[in-house]
Parts: C-alpha cells; structure tokens; sequence
C-alpha cells in the first residue's frame, strides 16, 4: 500500500494581506499530478486544512474541486482528513455524507450525541485491489472537552490524549488482521519538533504545550502528523512524521523545505518514506539578508533585478531595516526605491542597533516610585531605552500637548 502525507494546507490564508488563492491552487494542481503519478492508495491530510474556523467560499470550493478530481483521476483513492487546531471541527465534517460518496473520511471530533464516539475514528485503507491493507486511526486535533476525565496526579490533559489514543488502539486492533497496518493521525505538538512561532500558533493546554512522542505505541507502523510547518521526525523515529505545510507560511519559513511524504508498507511493516518536494510557486524574498542600515538597504533595492511576472506570480518582500531613531517617512522611500519592481511589498521588519550600555534594562521600581515619576521624564528614559538617541523636541511638544487635554478632561 501506498500512502501520501500531507498536511497544514491553510486554505484561505493571507500573507501580511495578500491573498494566496494562486500559490495554493498551484499546490493542489501538483498534487493531484503527484497522486497520480505515484499512483498512490490513501491520502492523510493531518489537520490545518483552512486557516480559520470560518473559511472562505473560495477555500472551501478548493477543497472540495480538488478531492472530487483526485477521486475521478484515481478511482480506487481513499482519503482521510482530520481538524486541526485552525479548523472548526463542524464546519469540517458538515460535508461529511457527500464526502462518503468519495471513499473521503473526515474527522472533526471524539465526541457525538453525548458521549465519545472513538468507533467512528477507526477506518479502515483500501489498496488497489479494494482489499483492507491497513487501519487508520483518525484523531483530530483534541480540546479538553473532547477527552475523558482520568483520575491522575499527572498532568489531566496528557492523561487523556494517551487514553484515547489508546482506546482507539485497542479498538483498531481488534478489527486489524496480522498483515495488515495501523497508521494513526495526529494534530498536535510533540516534544522534540521544531516550531515557528512566527506562523503557528502555540497550543497550551493545562502544563502541556508539547506532548511526549510515548502517547503513540509502537506497535503502529506510522504516525502521521499536522501543526508544526517545518517536515520533520520526530526524535530520530522515521514512523514519527510531520508532513510540514505545502506553503511558507512566514518569512520564518522561506527557506523550509517544503514536501509532501510519500510512504510505502509492505503488509503491516513500514518499508520507506519519501519525501516529495514540493516547488515554489511564488518567492518570498527578505532583501538584506539581515537588517543593515537604511541607505544600504534602499540601494540594495534599486538594484534587485527581477523577471517580469503577472502580479499573482510575482515575489512577496520583506525589508530588513536597522534604525538608529524613527524613520518617519520609512515606507515612502521603501516604495520609492521599488517603484516599476515587479515586487509586492508585504513587510517592513525595523531593529534598532544598541550598544551593551544602551540595551540595559529599566530596573524594577515599586507602586509608589512608580506615581512619583514625572511622565515626561518617563517617556524620555523609555525612548533611550529603544533607540540610542534623546527624545525628538517635536516629540516632547506633542506629548505635552496630548498631557495637557488628558489633564484638562479629569479637572472637568
């Protein structure tokens, strides 16, 4: 059996507020080539597949083109999708008796007409032949609300993601025959992945933030997973896998190497895994490299040379400036300097070089020292504190001003 995972598609999302509909129909283009050429059996997709819990019209009608394409090319495709943190578990599984129609699994949530309903997380993978080759065990992204209550000094929440995983285990072993595999799913954070911060969000549930890779047994051939955006095993496991997302979905992550995993079982045994990278369709550039002074950087860009593309496929750019005070009229020279660039300015990244002395930190003072100070000579001792210069005279006028009405308003 061949199986190819995927996930973190983030259907809808934006980039600093430029829409991406282009670069993620370029994505699943590929992948339907992708699917058919490796003419592969089953298809995860690891949670994360919009962006939000309320997708747009256009996201959504993505989805659904593209699995009634894939299921047209590959009559014999099973797939099999879970929520992840971004997506609205019901929103997701609304779908879900049309979806049927397509050997297309989704889920959503554990828990259905008031209890937990792990026998629905159970399903089964067909190979060519329309054989069951393996079990998959499909839990999606879980909340506390979707877990048992588990009496234990540990920590609750770890406590009940092991007992679902487990109990769904139990349940898939009793339908599995000796050759055939268990693969479960999975959209969480386990100790030991890599994260950018700048794109996913951090999932903090009670003490835990990254889930120990012991919550998924050995005795399953693969575990697929969603949420970090970087493809990765996890602690030297080749059956521990993030898929990573199709898309940089920062600037953090223009240089990630960006794939699909392509897995192949013989019976129930792991036989390899191979990723399938995935091209770019839209460059994300950060020009410098990293933030240098102002009249470097607007040189820099006015000399970016640049193929001429249509504007959906042209480079998004983040500017890397290093200030020594506010720049007032910052993006206006940015702008000036890529005037007629076939470039979208998405972002304008500033720092502000400091000496040793001038990055010390304000010490800590008390309540009352606190209602002593003058605010003016707060704002000024907070503004060397940022930028390694005195506090503007027009500055110091505005403020006073603005100090002035604010007085004026509590006397009447």
């Amino acid at each position: 059996m061949r199986l190819i995972h995927t996930a973190d598609w983030h259907l809808g999302q934006t980039l600093h507020g430029f829409e991406r509909s282009h670069e993620q129909q370029c994505f699943l283009d590929w992948l339907l080539e992708a699917l058919v050429e490796q003419q592969a059996d089953v298809l995860i997709i690891a949670g994360d597949v919009f962006d939000t819990a309320n997708p747009s019209a256009l996201a959504q009608q993505q989805l659904y083109r593209f699995l009634t394409q894939a299921r047209t090319r590959l009559p014999h495709l099973n797939t099999v999708l879970i929520a992840g943190n971004h997506d609205s578990p019901a929103r997701l599984e609304a779908p879900r008796p049309f979806l049927q129609l397509l050997d297309a699994v989704v889920s959503g949530q554990v828990w259905r007409a008031g209890g937990h309903d792990l026998e629905s997380l159970v399903v089964p993978l067909k190979n060519k032949t329309g054989e069951i080759a393996a079990w998959c065990l499909a839990v999606p992204f879980l909340r506390p609300a979707d877990l048992p209550k588990v009496e234990t000094e540990q920590d609750a929440f770890l406590a009940g993601v092991q007992q679902v995983y487990q109990q769904t285990l139990k349940l898939a072993q009793a339908k599995a025959e000796p050759q055939q595999a268990l693969i479960a799913l999975g959209h969480c954070y386990l100790q030991g992945g890599s994260a950018s911060l700048d794109s996913e969000r951090r999932i903090v549930v009670g003490n835990s933030e990254a889930l120990p890779a012991s919550v998924f047994s050995q005795d399953l051939s693969y575990v697929a997973l969603g949420h970090l955006h970087l493809a990765q095993a996890v602690g030297g496991a080749d059956w521990i896998r993030y898929a990573g997302s199709p898309l940089p979905m920062s600037f953090a992550e223009a240089n990630y190497p960006h794939q699909v995993l392509c897995v192949d079982f013989e019976g129930a045994e792991l036989k390899a895994v191979q990723p399938l990278r995935i091209p770019r369709f839209v460059d994300l550039l950060r020009v410098p490299a990293k933030p240098t002074p102002l009249t470097e950087v607007l040189a820099s860009l006015q000399s970016l040379d640049l193929a001429v593309l249509p504007e959906k496929q042209q480079p998004y750019l983040e500017v890397r400036v290093q200030l020594t005070a506010p720049e007032p009229g910052l993006r206006v020279r940015i702008e000036e300097a890529l005037k007629d660039k076939p470039v979208r300015l998405a972002k304008i990244e500033t720092s502000y070089a400091r000496s040793e002395a001038e990055s010390t930190e304000l010490a800590p003072i008390s309540l009352d020292e606190l209602e002593q100070l003058d605010p003016l000579n707060l704002l000024e001792e907070l503004y060397r504190q940022k930028y390694p210069s005195e506090l503007p005279k027009e500055l110091s006028q505005a403020f006073n001003t603005l100090l002035q009405d604010a007085q004026l308003e509590i006397v009447e």
